[in-house]
């Protein structure tokens, strides 16, 4: 995927930082034009309605359909934005593309499913140049997101883009979907060509972490953001306690801090030079550190002994754990290093007891 188009609605290319906005879902006309006219009067260039919504239970709203659509080509004939909605069937697809909808998005839960995924790629073979945005899959997999691009990709499509609205879990939690933002990153580096987008309106949950998620993609180098925004979020049919008021959007957009993405001083190249020397010395360390290993795995083979000692794995674990939380790294971060050393060990040690 190294032709990607930059993503365009016929000569008109949209704006970096692309910022979409508009409700999680069209209601009524009035509160689809309401919240465009605002959004339009804050600078906003695309205008964002779910018209089919997905709900994990039958007897939700799930969306006004086809006849919301006529309500966004009022928006788009009375203030210039673009349009942009959810697709999830063939039907979906043809139906936006006839109303004129600028930009599709295809949600979560069709992303990870590869036969929806090829029905909408066959429909839009007819109309290669729509943009399309693919959010992450509901379970954290890169491959199930890359592969729903790759299905696009196939079917002609080149004005691609990804969004980032984070993966499920279960129970309670401080975000309604975890960011696990090496996901995101990851995809970036195999795919650097690809617009990558943040939904903090969905990794957050409520409307109090959408500023603080939004700076933090944005110092992540993420190309925009796609936030919900309703003209009385309070009364929202869905999703109500995620969606801001057009006026406060334009107070966090702008209060953010737009970071240069232009090529690094010679200052900053430096930093980086020692990353490189540091990452040298981390590779060196943890090659000698598996040598001991495997003398370990043959002291165990001569001596008859067991791999894994768990009372030994706790006692290294919090002891570790402890001395990198008091040089400033978090226990998350220091539990995952040492899970991910710990295993290789055993993996070292069980290939030397095993010839």
């Amino acid at each position: 995927m190294t032709d990607l188009q930059p993503l365009a609605v016929g000569d008109r290319i949209l704006r970096k930082p692309y910022i979409i906005s508009g409700p999680c879902s069209a209601e009524t006309p009035e509160q689809v034009l309401n919240t465009a006219r605002q959004l339009a009067h804050a600078g906003i260039e695309v205008f964002r309605a779910g018209i089919w919504k997905p709900r994990t239970k039958p007897g939700g709203f799930e969306g006004i359909g086809v006849p919301a659509l006529e309500w966004m080509k009022q928006v788009k004939e009375e203030t210039g934005m673009l349009t942009a909605v959810e697709v999830a069937t063939k039907e979906h697809v043809e139906a936006a593309l006839e109303a004129g909808i600028d930009i599709l998005w295809i949600g979560a839960r069709t992303t990870g499913n590869p036969f929806a995924m090829q029905e909408i790629a066959n429909a839009l073979a007819k109309a290669p140049d729509t943009p399309v945005l693919v959010k992450n899959p509901m379970n954290p997999d890169l491959e199930l997101w890359i592969g729903a691009l790759e299905r696009l990709y196939n079917a002609g499509l080149r004005r691609l883009g990804a969004i980032h609205r984070g993966f499920s879990v279960y129970g309670k939690q401080l975000y309604r979907n975890q960011p696990q933002w090496r996901i995101p990153l990851e995809l970036r580096r195999r795919l650097p060509s690809l617009p990558l987008i943040c939904d903090p309106s969905h990794l957050g949950g409520k409307r109090e972490l959408v500023a603080s998620l939004s700076q933090h993609a944005l110092d992540m180098g993420f190309d925009g953001l796609i936030i919900e925004s309703h003209c009385t979020p309070d009364t929202a049919w869905s999703d109500k306690d995620q969606q801001v008021q057009p006026d406060v959007l334009g107070v966090i957009l702008e209060n953010l801090v737009w970071r240069n993405s232009n090529e690094a001083s010679e200052n900053l190249n430096h930093l980086r030079t020692q990353i490189d020397y540091l990452d040298n010395e981390l590779l060196d360390i943890l090659h000698r550190r598996m040598e001991v290993c495997r003398e370990i795995g043959n002291y165990k083979k001569q001596h008859g002994m067991p791999v894994v000692q768990a009372t030994r794995y706790d006692s290294i674990m919090n002891n570790r754990v402890s001395a990198a939380v008091k040089l400033g790294m978090s226990e998350e971060f220091m539990r995952t290093i040492l899970s991910a050393i710990h295993e290789e060990s055993v993996a070292q040690q069980i290939d030397i007891i095993n010839r």
